[in-house]
């Protein structure tokens, strides 16, 4: 390339649509209340080509807490719906 090229040195991923798919997910975020009055956020509404198992732990890792995929949905232990929502959404996700 010339010396003078201003795209020479960007971070332009091989296929720059790869991300869309999340942002056109619109992902439902909720509290609900479990044995013994405790409290489990669920994450649902993922496209079948989203990787739930690897999201599932940056959630757990991120908010340091337990938490399992079942039926296509993340389960996470606690009430973090606030903070999964902000986590979501720095990963490029749409929340309702």
């Amino acid at each position: 390339m010339s010396d003078n090229d201003p795209f020479e040195n960007l971070d332009v991923p091989d296929d720059p649509t790869a991300d869309l798919d999340r942002a056109t997910q619109r992902l439902s975020v909720r509290t609900d209340e479990r044995r013994y009055g405790k409290q489990m956020v669920l994450v649902e509404g993922f496209d079948g080509d989203t990787d739930v198992e690897s999201l599932a732990s940056d959630l757990k890792s991120s908010l340091g807490t337990g938490g399992t995929v079942k039926e296509g949905r993340i389960e996470l232990q606690g009430d973090h719906a606030d903070r999964v929502r902000e986590l979501l959404a720095e990963s490029g996700f749409q929340t309702t």
